[in-house]
């Protein structure tokens, strides 16, 4: 039941999506459809991401008010009340960011199923969705997008990298114990060794994959920039 409605609702729709835009781009560019197609995903679930966003760049902010009453609040319970308190006075949910990649990860492993195994065009169609006559497998002319490619590997590495490094600014707590340091190391870690994961992985992946994955990091990349700037000139005009 679960699989009819997940294909139902999520994957065919989206492999018909690109399908269609197969057909209306230039050249029957695959590559490029899988492109227009990410955008489209992303701009029906921006409300949801840019809440996120938005959520997560606050609670940044709020983290030397967060730590303070960490070390000042000896009861737990009263702690994770004033915690709790801190959130709601800024307008945060806590939870929102773990609520918003639930409904959004159905459509993510439905778009990169797409990419993953819908380069088939020859079952799952709508009655109305005709296959492409001149199906070009070649993205920009360039990069077959069924093979890796190590060049779209990279980008996607690359594009991974910037978008770690804006979603997790660096630290600038000078307090130094365990939990610090720990925390330090982690962040580091994701930092630097997952684009290096994301590299291998992409590697080993159709060249479709790692463009749909570049194109994911690039939006986001920019949304976050453009939310994080907006959201800082507003804790300034604040002040």
């Amino acid at each position: 039941m679960l699989s009819f409605l997940y294909n139902e609702i999520f994957y065919k729709p989206l492999l018909n999506g690109l399908v269609l835009l197969s057909n209306a781009v230039p050249f029957n560019d695959i590559g490029v459809a899988i492109i227009i197609l990410t955008l489209i995903v992303k701009a029906i679930l921006f409300p949801l991401t840019h809440k996120s966003v938005k959520t997560q760049i606050k609670i940044k902010q709020i983290e030397p008010e967060i730590a303070k009453i960490k070390n000042s609040a000896a009861n737990k319970t009263k702690q994770a009340e004033e915690i709790l308190g801190v959130y709601r006075s800024h307008g945060i949910s806590p939870y929102s960011g773990f609520l918003m990649l639930l409904i959004q990860l159905p459509i993510l492993i439905a778009l990169y199923s797409v990419f993953w195994k819908g380069l088939n065009f020859n079952s799952d169609l709508y009655s109305f969705i005709s296959v492409p006559k001149n199906i070009n497998l070649n993205f920009l002319g360039i990069f077959d997008i069924t093979k890796k490619s190590v060049i779209i590997a990279f980008l996607s590495s690359a594009s991974q990298f910037v978008q770690i490094q804006l979603s997790v600014p660096p630290n600038n707590n000078s307090k130094k114990d365990g939990k610090d340091d720990f925390q330090k190391i982690f962040t580091n870690q994701m930092k630097y060794v997952m684009p290096v994961i994301i590299f291998f992985i992409a590697l080993k992946l159709p060249a479709a994959v790692s463009i749909y994955w570049t194109t994911m990091n690039i939006f986001a990349i920019l949304h976050e920039s453009i939310v994080r700037r907006k959201v800082g000139a507003s804790a300034v005009l604040k002040r």
